[in-house]
Protein backbone atom coordinates (compact mmCIF):
# COMPACT_ATOMS: atom_id res chain seq x y z
CA UNK A 1 0.00 0.00 0.00
CA UNK A 2 0.71 3.56 -0.84
CA UNK A 3 1.85 6.11 1.79
CA UNK A 4 -0.77 9.09 1.57
CA UNK A 5 -0.35 12.39 0.23
CA UNK A 6 -0.90 14.55 3.63
CA UNK A 7 -2.79 17.85 2.70
CA UNK A 8 -2.17 20.32 5.44
CA UNK A 9 -4.23 23.62 6.09
CA UNK A 10 -3.39 25.96 8.51
CA UNK A 11 -5.77 28.91 10.36
CA UNK A 12 -8.54 30.33 8.90
CA UNK A 13 -8.63 27.92 6.30
CA UNK A 14 -12.04 26.20 7.84
CA UNK A 15 -14.08 29.30 7.12
CA UNK A 16 -13.67 29.20 3.82
CA UNK A 17 -16.97 29.85 1.44
CA UNK A 18 -17.79 32.54 4.25
CA UNK A 19 -14.62 34.54 4.81
CA UNK A 20 -14.42 36.62 1.73
CA UNK A 21 -15.42 34.64 -0.81
CA UNK A 22 -13.91 37.19 -3.46
CA UNK A 23 -10.62 36.27 -2.46
CA UNK A 24 -10.43 32.35 -2.01
CA UNK A 25 -13.43 31.71 -3.25
CA UNK A 26 -17.01 30.39 -2.55
CA UNK A 27 -15.69 26.71 -2.36
CA UNK A 28 -15.63 24.84 1.23
CA UNK A 29 -12.60 23.38 2.84
CA UNK A 30 -14.83 19.85 2.26
CA UNK A 31 -15.25 20.99 -1.01
CA UNK A 32 -11.39 21.45 -1.68
CA UNK A 33 -11.24 17.83 0.52
CA UNK A 34 -13.28 16.17 -1.96
CA UNK A 35 -12.06 17.06 -5.48
CA UNK A 36 -8.32 16.16 -3.49
CA UNK A 37 -9.25 12.90 -2.88
CA UNK A 38 -11.13 12.47 -6.15
CA UNK A 39 -7.78 13.48 -8.02
CA UNK A 40 -5.55 11.81 -5.64
CA UNK A 41 -7.58 8.57 -5.73
CA UNK A 42 -7.90 8.66 -9.48
CA UNK A 43 -4.18 8.68 -10.22
CA UNK A 44 -3.76 5.48 -7.58
CA UNK A 45 -2.79 7.51 -4.33
CA UNK A 46 -4.65 8.45 -0.97
CA UNK A 47 -4.71 11.53 0.59
CA UNK A 48 -4.84 12.18 4.21
CA UNK A 49 -6.66 15.84 4.44
CA UNK A 50 -5.83 17.76 7.93
CA UNK A 51 -6.84 21.22 9.04
CA UNK A 52 -5.67 23.29 11.96
CA UNK A 53 -5.85 26.67 13.77
CA UNK A 54 -2.95 25.97 15.68
CA UNK A 55 1.05 25.94 14.57
CA UNK A 56 1.82 23.27 16.99
CA UNK A 57 -0.65 21.07 15.63
CA UNK A 58 0.56 21.48 12.22
CA UNK A 59 4.04 21.29 13.30
CA UNK A 60 3.38 17.79 14.73
CA UNK A 61 1.27 16.86 11.38
CA UNK A 62 4.53 17.46 9.59
CA UNK A 63 6.69 15.52 11.90
CA UNK A 64 4.32 12.23 11.41
CA UNK A 65 4.51 13.01 7.02
CA UNK A 66 8.31 12.64 7.80
CA UNK A 67 7.73 8.94 7.30
CA UNK A 68 3.75 8.47 7.08
CA UNK A 69 3.25 10.10 3.63
CA UNK A 70 5.04 9.90 0.26
CA UNK A 71 3.95 13.79 -0.60
CA UNK A 72 2.89 17.07 1.27
CA UNK A 73 0.71 19.68 0.46
CA UNK A 74 0.72 22.51 2.70
CA UNK A 75 -1.31 25.77 2.53
CA UNK A 76 0.13 27.24 5.91
CA UNK A 77 -2.46 30.41 5.70
CA UNK A 78 -1.47 33.51 7.77
CA UNK A 79 1.10 31.17 9.17
CA UNK A 80 3.17 31.15 6.20
CA UNK A 81 4.45 34.55 6.33
CA UNK A 82 5.43 35.01 10.08
CA UNK A 83 6.22 30.80 11.25
CA UNK A 84 9.86 29.91 11.69
CA UNK A 85 8.46 26.65 12.99
CA UNK A 86 7.00 25.79 10.07
CA UNK A 87 10.22 26.59 8.44
CA UNK A 88 12.41 24.19 10.64
CA UNK A 89 9.98 21.38 10.38
CA UNK A 90 9.58 21.73 6.73
CA UNK A 91 13.97 21.87 6.57
CA UNK A 92 13.83 18.28 8.19
CA UNK A 93 11.37 16.59 5.61
CA UNK A 94 13.12 15.06 2.77
CA UNK A 95 9.39 14.01 0.50
CA UNK A 96 8.26 16.30 -1.79
CA UNK A 97 6.49 19.76 -0.17
CA UNK A 98 4.43 21.84 -2.20
CA UNK A 99 3.62 25.10 -0.54
CA UNK A 100 -0.09 26.48 -2.15
CA UNK A 101 -2.36 29.39 -1.43
CA UNK A 102 -5.93 30.02 -3.09
CA UNK A 103 -4.92 33.48 -3.52
CA UNK A 104 -1.99 34.93 -5.29
CA UNK A 105 -0.16 36.36 -1.78
CA UNK A 106 2.08 38.72 -4.06
CA UNK A 107 -0.55 40.16 -5.63
CA UNK A 108 -2.16 41.25 -2.09
CA UNK A 109 -0.83 43.23 1.47
CA UNK A 110 2.95 43.56 1.18
CA UNK A 111 3.37 41.24 4.62
CA UNK A 112 2.32 38.33 2.29
CA UNK A 113 5.05 38.55 0.06
CA UNK A 114 7.55 36.95 2.52
CA UNK A 115 6.82 33.47 2.79
CA UNK A 116 8.92 31.37 5.54
CA UNK A 117 7.48 27.83 3.52
CA UNK A 118 8.76 28.85 -0.15
CA UNK A 119 12.79 28.76 0.85
CA UNK A 120 12.16 24.86 1.85
CA UNK A 121 9.22 23.79 -0.45
CA UNK A 122 9.87 22.05 -4.05
CA UNK A 123 7.14 23.86 -5.39
CA UNK A 124 4.51 26.86 -5.28
CA UNK A 125 1.58 26.85 -6.63
CA UNK A 126 -0.52 29.98 -5.93
CA UNK A 127 -3.56 31.83 -7.11
CA UNK A 128 -6.02 29.81 -9.15
CA UNK A 129 -8.54 29.16 -6.04
CA UNK A 130 -9.18 25.42 -5.81
CA UNK A 131 -7.30 24.44 -8.74
CA UNK A 132 -3.82 24.89 -6.53
CA UNK A 133 -4.71 21.64 -5.13
CA UNK A 134 -5.37 20.20 -8.04
CA UNK A 135 -2.33 21.14 -9.53
CA UNK A 136 0.12 20.56 -6.62
CA UNK A 137 -1.74 17.25 -7.15
CA UNK A 138 -0.85 16.39 -10.36
CA UNK A 139 2.74 17.67 -9.96
CA UNK A 140 3.15 15.61 -7.19
CA UNK A 141 2.06 12.28 -9.36
CA UNK A 142 4.21 13.64 -12.16
CA UNK A 143 7.07 13.80 -10.19
CA UNK A 144 6.95 10.46 -8.24
CA UNK A 145 5.81 8.18 -11.59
Amino acid sequence: MTKPIYIINGPNLNLLGTREPEIYGSETLKDIENICTQTANAAGYDVKFMQSNHEGQIIDWLHEARTNAIAIILNAGALTHTSVGLYDALKAIDILKIEVHLSNPHAREEFRHKSFISPVSNGVIAGFGIDSYILAINGIVKKLT
